[in-house]
């Protein structure tokens, strides 16, 4: 008898049975392989911990001079931001007291109410330059950024005097009040640093801003802390970032030829990730600093994340589609090295090759979303067909029909390691969230996890849909996140209520 007719006389069980197998096998060889990548971090970063040499050497404390150096420009693109960009803007002005640095405000014409909630927050303060874009918004954060950069540049000819770096920021951002000295110290030996960026999580229960502080907590604690480690290129999260000028310029005319219009790519939606990969690939070095100041608080951004399913899946989205399947396309697989004569190095240098393959093994992990929410997928189907096999089991019992005879032994082990596995990737979820905002915060990232999954899978569906419409020729538009709490005015209301207590 030949395998179509067999396969004709199957049950309804059967055939679960075969769908059970093929589910299984698939998500179980995915799983082990993404735990063994994340195994080499883990172990990577706990020879970190034990290495009692590692400190930073451009920590700002009450003992050091805290005047900058060297001038930085401030970089913030905002559209429809008016909710938030007064409050910015005017802490910013008191945490960073120094004339040192100018404030670049981007608007659009379009948008007034930013235009004036930006105004008067600035009010007469020199540092604050309020850039409106002649075009209708919104265009791109890029573009945005890029009349920052052209106002800047502008700024430097009429004064004679160029800026040190560059500080990205958003518009709903709590800054640091060190975080400019530590970016100024950084900038006299690198060409690109990354701050981590703390996620603020609302008052109650907050569960989508909350996965936010989870996923933050580890990256910024653990991975990112390794990357650095390794001397791998680091992406920019956009925010307390700095890049040195004249790297920025260097990038600009790579891009654009000498009359370039700014370094960042206005045609991507991750134009700040992008942006420090490329540091490393035009020669530059790049850090990420994780400091804490004297209270134990670390300098850094603090800002809220959606607090939506909508808005949560929306700039999940705009992540995969930039970092993962853009940056597939715009920034390939570098091994080597890249410089303004294009590829280069012959893999006879043993460093530079294996800091090559370092960079892109980095590379495989932050493109790996699209794949991991197929992954999760599966596996959530899986659930489903093990729900439906357990029903079959309580109805046949005994008689129940059974496609293989002998479960493989190799498949029971993989099994094993993978529910192992997973319960490591929890203890060490509950580890970074707890340290970094408390024990019953650490206990609720465990039961957020499955919600963080549930939003990787929509926001990886939706980005793959996305890309197919830009290459459709679909012109991109800025799909920014709404805002409208912000870290300051958390703040404040808990020094009142401590006051009154």
């Amino acid at each position: 008898m030949n395998l179509a007719a067999v396969m004709d006389r199957w049950t309804l069980v059967e055939w679960l049975l075969l769908v059970e197998r093929e589910l299984l096998l698939f998500a179980v060889f995915w799983f082990l392989l993404g735990l063994l990548d994340e195994a080499v971090m883990d172990g990577l970063w706990l020879l970190l911990r034990l290495d009692p040499q590692r400190r930073t050497p451009w920590l700002a404390d009450s003992a050091r001079d805290l005047e900058l150096h060297g001038r930085l420009a401030v970089f913030v693109a905002a559209w429809r931001e008016e909710e938030v960009i007064g409050t910015t803007v005017a802490q910013m002005l008191v945490a960073w007291p120094s004339d040192r640095f100018v404030l670049y405000i981007g608007c659009y014409a379009n948008d007034p109410a930013t235009v004036a909630a930006a105004s008067a927050a600035a009010g007469r303060d020199p540092r604050i330059r309020l850039v409106i874009n002649p075009c209708a918004g919104p265009t791109t954060k890029a573009d945005c950024l890029n009349r920052l950069y052209a106002a800047m540049r502008a700024d430097e000819e009429r004064m004679g005097e160029a800026f040190r770096g560059v500080v990205l920021h958003d518009s709903e951002d709590m800054v640091h009040p060190l975080e400019l000295v530590l970016i100024d110290r950084a900038l006299g030996e690198v060409d690109f640093v990354q701050l981590p960026v703390r996620p603020e999580i609302p008052e109650g229960s907050h569960w989508i801003a909350g996965h936010y502080a989870d996923e933050f907590a580890d990256s910024h604690a653990r991975a990112l802390v390794v990357r650095d480690a390794l001397g791998a290129a680091l992406p920019a999260a956009g925010v307390s970032c700095g890049f040195a000028r004249a790297m920025l310029d260097r990038i600009a005319r790579h891009r654009h030829g000498e009359e370039g219009v700014g370094p960042f790519a206005a045609d991507c939606f991750t134009e700040d990730y992008e942006l420090g990969i490329l540091v490393k690939r035009m020669g530059g070095t790049s850090r990420f600093l994780r400091v804490r100041d004297a209270d134990g608080g670390l300098i850094g951004t603090r800002s809220y994340f959606p607090d939506t399913l909508v808005g949560a899946v929306r700039q999940k989205t705009r992540w995969v589609h930039g970092i993962c399947l853009q940056g597939w396309d715009r920034l390939g697989w570098d091994r080597l090295g890249w410089d303004r004569s294009g590829w280069h190095g012959d893999g006879r240098d043993g460093k530079a090759l294996a800091r090559g393959w370092v960079d892109a093994w980095m590379l495989l992990r932050d493109r790996r979303g699209p794949l991991g929410a197929l992954v999760l997928l599966v596996a959530y189907a899986l659930l489903l067909v093990e729900a439906a096999l357990m029903l079959a089991r309580w109805h046949y019992g005994k008689a129940m029909p059974v496609l293989v005879e002998q479960d493989s032994r190799a498949l029971r082990i993989a099994i094993a390691l993978c529910a192992a596995g997973a319960v490591w990737r929890l203890v060490l979820r509950f580890t970074f969230t707890a340290r970094e905002y408390g024990v019953a915060e650490g206990l609720r990232a465990v039961a957020r996890q499955p919600l963080a999954n549930i939003i990787h899978i929509m926001a990886g569906r939706r980005a793959l849909f996305a890309y197919m419409r830009s290459l459709a020729g679909q012109r991109l538009v800025w799909e920014k996140t709404e805002h409208r709490l912000h870290p300051a005015h958390a703040m404040r209301a808990l020094a009142l209520r401590k006051a009154r207590r």
